[in-house]
């Protein structure tokens, strides 16, 4: 009879796993995020909020939020600039969420804004997770990154 895999192990294979998981999550949370603003922008996907119906340009904050959410869901799907991209994202979300949620309850099952709360930590840590090894910015930038990483010019320690 076969053993199972101990703890450890079992910490070790997932934590192999973690860079291409991390990738998969971005892409995941990009397209979602690209998807809302091309229903708001494009009349994609039933448009804004099922309507069938594009925000009018230029209104605040709704287009600005729509276009950052095109833009941005965009980039961080492709991983092309994720971190500035995803950092600017979260900060919309945050904003959307205590600006037009928060105000008419305090938790986001009660005011609706369990999409911006989501979105607003999700981002976030794209931000400090990074876009892992299934980005464009590393499959098309990647001699270039190593050449210019501060690892990549280390030399060992000798202590």
């Amino acid at each position: 009879m076969p053993s199972s895999p101990t703890p450890r192990a079992l910490g070790e294979a997932l934590d192999s796993a973690k860079p291409y998981v991390l990738s998969l999550f971005r892409i995941v949370v990009g397209l979602l995020f690209f998807c809302h603003g091309a229903s708001s922008l494009l009349g994609w996907f039933g448009g804004m909020m099922g309507t069938g119906k594009t925000i009018e340009a230029g209104t605040w904050p709704g287009w600005y939020a729509a276009v950052i959410q095109l833009v941005g869901g965009a980039l961080v799907m492709l991983g092309v600039g994720s971190r500035s991209a995803a950092f600017i994202s979260s900060g919309s979300m945050a904003y959307a969420y205590f600006h037009e949620h928060q105000p008419e309850k305090l938790w986001p099952i009660q005011n609706g804004g369990e999409p911006a709360a989501m979105f607003c930590w999700a981002l976030l840590l794209i931000v400090f997770t990074g876009p892992g090894p299934w980005a464009l910015d590393r499959i098309f930038g990647s001699a270039r990154a190593s050449e210019t990483a501060p690892e990549a010019r280390r030399e060992p320690s000798r202590v």
